[in-house]
């Protein structure tokens, strides 16, 4: 009887579902929905490029309902909870108990973000039981556990720019162990964007 080979790294994407007024509010407020929802599109696409050819398996994590139109042929669901803390424990908890032992989660707003960094913070696992990319407003693009830690997604100042560092202090605290990537820009701001010279096109057209 032949077994199948089960893969113990996993990469985790939250995505908003593409709905008019519902993403990249923040930029929004500057551009309009209809380019902020157009910039969201562009983001989705050069995730979706990111996560396509790496060695771990990929899971995708809607926040209100599947859409088949996106990353066809990889695993989905429904992000469970009632803040992102919750979602995010959600998702690690559930991950572990299918038996992965390696888990990277990331957003979808990352124009930056490479197969290379991904496969980084999986290396960096196998010595660290937590691994952060740093955002560069303070809080974090990227999280990954070879350990579950509930208390990193408790009762934590979500948007804020402390995040990360208060997130690390405790880490420290519970003398757990971990390590950084490199600081990426998320997108979340019309200044952010502009740092992106092919996104900006985008508001332009």
């Amino acid at each position: 009887m032949a077994f199948k080979f089960m893969n113990k790294e996993l990469v985790i994407v939250f995505v908003k579902n593409i709905q008019l007024g519902k993403v990249k509010t923040r930029l929004a407020k500057t551009v309009g929905d209809e380019k902020a929802l157009k910039v969201y599109k562009a983001l989705l696409e050069i995730t979706e490029n990111v996560t396509q050819n790496l060695d771990s398996d990929v899971c995708i994590h809607f926040s209100e309902s599947i859409d088949e139109t996106l990353w066809k042929n990889t695993d989905k669901t429904i992000q469970q909870g009632e803040n992102l803390g919750d979602r995010m424990k959600n998702a690690f908890k559930t991950s572990f108990e299918k038996g992965y032992e390696r888990i990277v989660l990331i957003g979808s707003d990352l124009p930056s973000l490479t197969t290379k960094h991904l496969n980084t913070a999986f290396n960096k696992l196998q010595n660290h039981e937590v691994v952060f990319g740093p955002a560069e407003d303070g809080g974090y693009y990227l999280v990954g556990l070879s350990k579950m830690h509930d208390f990193i997604f408790e009762n934590k100042p979500w948007s804020e720019t402390h995040l990360l560092k208060t997130t690390l202090n405790e880490i420290k605290s519970q003398k757990a162990t971990y390590d950084v990537l490199e600081t990426l820009n998320d997108i979340d701001t019309i200044e952010d964007l502009k740092t992106f010279p092919q996104l900006t096109k985008l508001i332009l057209q």
